[in-house]
Protein backbone atom coordinates (compact mmCIF):
# COMPACT_ATOMS: atom_id res chain seq x y z
CA UNK A 1 0.00 0.00 0.00
CA UNK A 2 1.03 3.60 -1.01
CA UNK A 3 1.25 5.72 2.40
CA UNK A 4 -0.71 9.14 0.76
CA UNK A 5 1.62 12.39 0.91
CA UNK A 6 -0.43 14.44 3.28
CA UNK A 7 -2.92 13.62 6.20
CA UNK A 8 -5.40 15.70 7.96
CA UNK A 9 -8.02 14.95 10.93
CA UNK A 10 -10.63 13.45 8.90
CA UNK A 11 -8.46 11.64 6.14
CA UNK A 12 -6.11 11.89 3.17
CA UNK A 13 -5.18 14.64 0.70
CA UNK A 14 -2.65 15.49 -1.68
CA UNK A 15 0.39 17.47 -1.48
CA UNK A 16 -1.97 20.21 -3.86
CA UNK A 17 -4.42 20.21 -0.89
CA UNK A 18 -2.29 19.95 1.85
CA UNK A 19 -0.50 23.19 0.74
CA UNK A 20 -4.44 24.84 0.44
CA UNK A 21 -5.08 23.32 4.27
CA UNK A 22 -2.47 25.85 5.49
CA UNK A 23 -3.07 28.65 3.41
CA UNK A 24 -6.93 28.71 3.80
CA UNK A 25 -6.28 28.40 7.40
CA UNK A 26 -4.13 30.80 7.21
CA UNK A 27 -7.06 32.94 5.59
CA UNK A 28 -9.59 32.11 7.36
CA UNK A 29 -7.78 32.96 11.07
CA UNK A 30 -5.21 34.76 11.24
CA UNK A 31 -3.70 32.27 13.88
CA UNK A 32 -1.19 29.53 14.33
CA UNK A 33 -1.18 26.10 14.09
CA UNK A 34 1.47 22.65 14.15
CA UNK A 35 2.70 20.76 11.34
CA UNK A 36 3.57 17.14 12.03
CA UNK A 37 6.11 15.43 9.83
CA UNK A 38 6.32 11.96 9.29
CA UNK A 39 5.85 9.16 6.10
CA UNK A 40 3.62 6.86 8.14
CA UNK A 41 -0.13 7.29 7.91
CA UNK A 42 -0.74 6.37 11.51
CA UNK A 43 1.25 8.63 13.31
CA UNK A 44 -0.37 11.37 11.07
CA UNK A 45 -3.79 11.00 11.58
CA UNK A 46 -3.28 10.19 14.80
CA UNK A 47 -1.80 13.21 16.00
CA UNK A 48 -3.99 15.25 13.89
CA UNK A 49 -7.00 13.67 15.76
CA UNK A 50 -5.46 13.91 19.24
CA UNK A 51 -4.66 17.87 18.73
CA UNK A 52 -8.30 18.46 17.20
CA UNK A 53 -9.46 17.05 19.90
CA UNK A 54 -7.23 18.96 22.78
CA UNK A 55 -8.33 22.07 20.31
CA UNK A 56 -5.33 22.90 18.62
CA UNK A 57 -5.49 22.92 14.78
CA UNK A 58 -3.04 20.58 13.17
CA UNK A 59 -1.78 18.80 9.96
CA UNK A 60 0.31 16.85 8.21
CA UNK A 61 3.10 16.72 5.60
CA UNK A 62 5.07 13.23 4.14
CA UNK A 63 9.19 14.06 4.53
CA UNK A 64 9.66 14.94 0.93
CA UNK A 65 6.56 17.04 0.59
CA UNK A 66 7.67 19.07 3.26
CA UNK A 67 11.35 19.66 2.40
CA UNK A 68 9.69 21.56 -0.94
CA UNK A 69 7.31 23.23 0.81
CA UNK A 70 9.91 24.56 3.59
CA UNK A 71 11.64 25.90 1.00
CA UNK A 72 9.32 27.43 -0.45
CA UNK A 73 6.17 28.86 1.43
CA UNK A 74 5.57 32.32 1.64
CA UNK A 75 6.74 33.86 4.50
CA UNK A 76 3.55 34.30 6.17
CA UNK A 77 2.91 31.01 5.39
CA UNK A 78 5.64 30.01 7.90
CA UNK A 79 4.97 32.33 10.27
CA UNK A 80 1.53 31.03 10.74
CA UNK A 81 3.22 27.74 12.09
CA UNK A 82 3.70 27.84 15.92
CA UNK A 83 5.58 24.40 15.93
CA UNK A 84 6.83 21.80 13.81
CA UNK A 85 6.75 18.01 15.04
CA UNK A 86 9.23 15.04 13.39
CA UNK A 87 8.34 12.00 13.47
CA UNK A 88 11.00 9.17 13.80
CA UNK A 89 12.07 8.83 9.49
CA UNK A 90 15.54 8.69 7.50
CA UNK A 91 17.17 11.87 7.35
CA UNK A 92 15.24 13.87 9.78
CA UNK A 93 18.39 15.19 10.81
CA UNK A 94 18.91 18.11 7.91
CA UNK A 95 15.17 19.41 8.36
CA UNK A 96 15.69 21.39 11.58
CA UNK A 97 18.11 23.39 9.72
CA UNK A 98 16.15 24.26 6.80
CA UNK A 99 13.41 25.34 9.92
CA UNK A 100 15.35 27.11 11.81
CA UNK A 101 16.73 29.27 8.89
CA UNK A 102 13.28 30.28 7.81
CA UNK A 103 11.49 30.91 11.85
CA UNK A 104 11.91 31.14 15.54
CA UNK A 105 9.14 28.21 15.52
CA UNK A 106 9.62 25.53 17.85
CA UNK A 107 11.22 21.83 16.43
CA UNK A 108 10.25 18.87 18.31
CA UNK A 109 11.32 15.55 17.72
CA UNK A 110 9.50 12.42 18.64
CA UNK A 111 11.59 9.20 18.74
CA UNK A 112 10.44 5.94 18.70
CA UNK A 113 12.90 3.96 20.72
CA UNK A 114 15.38 5.52 23.42
CA UNK A 115 18.32 6.23 22.28
CA UNK A 116 21.14 8.68 23.31
CA UNK A 117 22.98 8.53 20.24
CA UNK A 118 20.15 9.72 18.17
CA UNK A 119 18.71 12.19 21.05
CA UNK A 120 21.97 13.93 21.12
CA UNK A 121 22.49 14.21 17.21
CA UNK A 122 19.03 15.98 16.76
CA UNK A 123 20.08 18.44 19.40
CA UNK A 124 23.26 19.30 17.18
CA UNK A 125 21.08 18.86 14.32
CA UNK A 126 19.07 22.03 15.82
CA UNK A 127 15.55 20.44 17.15
CA UNK A 128 14.60 22.40 20.47
CA UNK A 129 13.32 19.47 22.24
CA UNK A 130 13.41 15.51 22.02
CA UNK A 131 10.61 13.14 23.47
CA UNK A 132 9.95 9.64 23.03
CA UNK A 133 7.01 8.43 22.24
CA UNK A 134 4.28 7.45 23.30
CA UNK A 135 3.90 11.27 24.57
CA UNK A 136 0.62 12.53 24.81
CA UNK A 137 -0.17 15.84 22.98
CA UNK A 138 -0.83 18.05 26.47
CA UNK A 139 2.88 17.29 26.95
CA UNK A 140 3.48 18.04 23.82
CA UNK A 141 2.12 21.09 24.23
CA UNK A 142 3.54 22.37 27.73
CA UNK A 143 6.84 21.82 25.90
CA UNK A 144 6.57 24.09 22.70
CA UNK A 145 4.91 27.02 25.62
CA UNK A 146 8.23 26.27 27.42
CA UNK A 147 10.41 26.61 24.37
CA UNK A 148 8.12 29.89 23.20
CA UNK A 149 8.72 31.55 26.43
CA UNK A 150 11.95 30.56 26.10
CA UNK A 151 12.35 32.22 22.92
CA UNK A 152 10.46 35.00 23.67
CA UNK A 153 7.86 34.71 20.97
CA UNK A 154 4.36 34.80 22.65
CA UNK A 155 2.99 38.26 22.51
CA UNK A 156 -0.23 39.09 24.92
CA UNK A 157 -2.73 40.94 23.28
CA UNK A 158 -5.17 43.28 24.99
CA UNK A 159 -8.60 45.48 25.01
CA UNK A 160 -8.01 48.54 25.94
CA UNK A 161 -6.16 47.37 29.47
CA UNK A 162 -8.83 45.27 30.54
CA UNK A 163 -8.77 41.46 28.95
CA UNK A 164 -5.47 40.60 28.01
CA UNK A 165 -5.19 37.52 25.97
CA UNK A 166 -2.01 35.23 26.06
CA UNK A 167 -1.02 32.89 23.11
CA UNK A 168 0.70 30.38 25.55
CA UNK A 169 -2.21 28.38 26.46
CA UNK A 170 -2.62 30.23 30.00
CA UNK A 171 -6.55 32.21 30.54
CA UNK A 172 -6.66 35.81 29.85
CA UNK A 173 -6.58 38.08 32.38
CA UNK A 174 -9.22 41.14 33.26
CA UNK A 175 -7.44 44.05 35.28
CA UNK A 176 -5.21 41.76 35.92
CA UNK A 177 -6.86 38.80 37.78
CA UNK A 178 -7.01 35.59 35.50
CA UNK A 179 -10.40 34.21 34.24
CA UNK A 180 -10.57 30.38 34.34
CA UNK A 181 -11.87 29.24 31.33
CA UNK A 182 -12.90 25.81 29.36
CA UNK A 183 -10.81 25.72 26.72
CA UNK A 184 -12.92 26.13 23.70
CA UNK A 185 -14.04 29.17 25.39
CA UNK A 186 -10.33 30.23 26.13
CA UNK A 187 -9.47 29.70 22.31
CA UNK A 188 -12.99 31.44 21.27
CA UNK A 189 -11.52 34.58 22.79
CA UNK A 190 -8.09 34.04 21.39
CA UNK A 191 -10.02 34.43 17.84
CA UNK A 192 -12.32 37.14 19.22
CA UNK A 193 -8.96 39.52 20.20
CA UNK A 194 -6.91 38.39 17.27
CA UNK A 195 -9.97 39.94 14.88
CA UNK A 196 -10.61 42.56 17.55
CA UNK A 197 -12.79 45.14 15.80
CA UNK A 198 -13.26 42.85 12.81
CA UNK A 199 -16.53 40.98 12.83
CA UNK A 200 -16.02 36.95 11.91
CA UNK A 201 -18.70 34.47 11.42
CA UNK A 202 -19.70 31.26 12.97
CA UNK A 203 -17.85 29.14 10.49
CA UNK A 204 -15.04 31.14 10.63
CA UNK A 205 -14.46 30.84 14.93
CA UNK A 206 -15.44 26.82 14.51
CA UNK A 207 -13.04 25.96 12.07
CA UNK A 208 -10.27 27.67 14.56
CA UNK A 209 -11.87 26.07 17.17
CA UNK A 210 -12.24 22.34 16.02
CA UNK A 211 -10.41 21.97 12.60
CA UNK A 212 -11.48 22.92 9.33
CA UNK A 213 -12.21 19.10 8.83
CA UNK A 214 -14.15 17.87 11.34
CA UNK A 215 -17.19 17.08 9.97
CA UNK A 216 -18.35 15.13 13.32
CA UNK A 217 -19.19 18.38 15.46
CA UNK A 218 -22.22 20.73 14.48
CA UNK A 219 -20.84 24.25 14.03
CA UNK A 220 -24.02 25.18 16.20
CA UNK A 221 -22.08 24.11 18.95
CA UNK A 222 -20.28 27.88 18.85
CA UNK A 223 -23.00 29.25 19.53
CA UNK A 224 -23.50 27.79 23.31
CA UNK A 225 -20.08 28.01 24.01
CA UNK A 226 -19.93 31.69 23.21
CA UNK A 227 -23.19 31.91 25.02
CA UNK A 228 -21.11 30.81 28.37
CA UNK A 229 -17.98 33.08 27.43
CA UNK A 230 -20.16 36.16 27.03
CA UNK A 231 -21.82 35.48 30.43
CA UNK A 232 -18.04 34.98 32.13
CA UNK A 233 -16.91 37.90 30.84
CA UNK A 234 -20.09 40.42 31.89
CA UNK A 235 -19.89 38.89 35.33
CA UNK A 236 -16.08 40.31 35.61
CA UNK A 237 -16.59 43.74 33.46
CA UNK A 238 -19.95 44.46 34.09
CA UNK A 239 -20.76 44.90 30.23
CA UNK A 240 -20.94 42.49 27.28
CA UNK A 241 -18.01 42.88 24.58
CA UNK A 242 -19.21 40.70 22.33
CA UNK A 243 -21.42 42.29 20.29
CA UNK A 244 -23.13 39.94 17.40
CA UNK A 245 -25.65 40.35 14.36
CA UNK A 246 -27.74 37.46 12.85
CA UNK A 247 -26.33 36.26 9.72
CA UNK A 248 -22.82 38.65 10.13
CA UNK A 249 -20.86 36.99 13.02
CA UNK A 250 -19.09 38.10 16.13
CA UNK A 251 -17.32 41.19 16.94
CA UNK A 252 -15.34 42.03 20.50
CA UNK A 253 -15.87 45.70 20.63
CA UNK A 254 -13.13 48.26 21.61
CA UNK A 255 -13.89 50.30 24.86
Amino acid sequence: MVVPPFHTIMGCYTQDRALGFIESFIRDSGLLMIVIVDERETVLNGYTSWFCREGVSATGLAPQDFRQWVNTAPEPDIDAVEAFLLGDFQNREDIPIKIKSRTAAAVIAMNDTKSLTDTLELFAAGVDDVVRKPVHVREILARIKAISRRNHTETPASLSGRIRVFSDGRDPEIDGLPLPLPRRERRILEYLMSNKGRRVTKSQIFNFVYGLFDDGIDENVIESHISKLRKRLRQRLGTDPIDSQRFLGYRLTQE
